[in-house]
């Protein structure tokens, strides 16, 4: 049985904090793999800002994880369209591959949030939650009918957001993007 981390997002950029996740989480639980999965039309980001296309943030997550081992990039919510929910790709993931085990992987805010999550059952039922902690955080307890495994990762306080502006400011990128991801934002023009 195949043990398969899914850890979604806008990933607009992925940056070096989405990085450390995935091997941390990938080594501590014996993951085969780490799908970085890139949201299509992300529900919880509609209407909040305007999100670069999914082309883009897909090529960008391709060029964060090549030459990672274990780490991939799927466009899985891309190909189905629309906008993305989890339970459908937890639920497409597990009719590709009925002997897949899935892990999905979630910072603490989020796992908070769960029950509010679009047929929560169907994701409750179709993975393992992971929550990502940080050293020295507390753990907190997962919502009524939840369980939940933690994981405990490096703190990296690096910004999707920040990253942006920093792009439009001129201000560095190194050492927080990927100097492949570096280089696709300006191959492709991307946040200015």
């Amino acid at each position: 049985m195949r043990r398969i981390g899914v850890f979604g997002g806008t990933f607009d950029p992925p940056h070096v904090g989405h990085l450390v996740t995935a091997v941390n989480v990938r080594h501590a639980l014996s993951l085969d793999a780490v799908l970085l999965v890139v949201a299509n039309d992300p529900w919880q980001k509609s209407g909040d800002r305007q999100v670069s296309p999914a082309a883009d943030r897909l090529a960008m997550v391709r060029a964060a994880v090549s030459g990672v081992e274990g780490l991939e990039a799927s466009d899985l919510e891309i190909r189905r369209g629309g906008t993305s929910y989890t339970a459908d790709t937890i639920a497409d993931l597990g009719a590709d591959d009925p002997d897949v085990e899935l892990f999905l992987i979630l910072g603490s805010d989020a796992a908070e949030g769960l029950p509010t999550w679009a047929r929560a059952d169907e994701v409750r039922n179709g993975a393992t939650i992971v929550v990502v902690t940080r050293p020295g955080a507390e753990h907190g307890e997962p919502p009524d009918g939840w369980s939940w495994v933690s994981v405990e990762t490096p703190r990296l306080e690096v910004s999707s957001t920040d990253l942006r502006r920093r792009v439009l400011d001129g201000r560095p990128l190194d050492y927080l993007l990927t100097p492949a991801v570096i280089d696709c934002i300006e191959s492709r023009g991307l946040y200015r």
